[in-house]
């Protein structure tokens, strides 16, 4: 490993599932497919119980997906929602999602961590969407950090619409699976 270097890459299983064009209109659908990746990568070991995806607001595109990869690739960074997001914008090509010319969502297994949402505001996403909830991810023994309500007012009045808990039963069901499965709870 070269430490003037950096390389992040999805699971094989993932580079092919994305392989066919992806198009999700609802946000329960949306979310099905997020957490059918999370399911995917606790099932196949390829990381932690979580999962995100970019998709195009107006036509339900598919632009990204990411599952967590902090223990595959030995990065805490690389939480779901960072790999979506940094796949979404080399896709378009620019370091925000705001200024090219289509609004997105960031669809997400997990309500964020900290650090997932200080991406989120970065990003230039205009919606967020989550699935499980803060407490269900800390149930399992995962510790998201410093998130206050005031955290999800910020991203409000900075223009992202947040909506909370579609399919939470569902999302949360997958940290039952990862724990039951030997998984690493790793910054817990």
């Amino acid at each position: 490993m070269n430490a003037n270097s950096l390389v992040i890459t999805l699971p094989d299983w993932l580079n092919e599932r994305l392989t066919a064009p992806v198009h999700l209109q609802s946000d329960e659908a949306r979310m099905r497919f997020v957490i059918d990746l999370a399911r995917e990568n606790v099932i196949r070991g390829t990381g932690g119980p979580f999962a995100a995806a970019v998709f195009r607001e107006d036509d339900g595109a598919l632009m990204a997906a990411g599952v967590n990869s902090v223990l595959r690739l030995n990065n805490a960074m690389l939480h779901a929602e960072v790999v979506a997001l940094m796949f979404a914008q080399a896709r378009v090509g620019s370091y925000t999602l705001r200024a090219v010319g289509a609004s997105y969502d960031l669809v997400t297994a997990c309500e964020p961590c900290a650090m997932c949402l200080g991406a989120t505001l970065w990003s230039g996403v205009r919606r967020l969407v989550c699935g499980a909830t803060r407490d269900d991810a800390e149930r399992v023994g995962f510790d998201e950090g410093p998130v206050f309500p005031e955290s999800y007012a910020y991203l409000e009045q900075r223009g992202i619409t947040i909506v909370r808990q579609v399919l939470r039963t569902e999302a949360a069901g997958v940290f039952d699976l990862y724990v039951r499965s030997g998984g690493v709870v790793y910054n817990g």
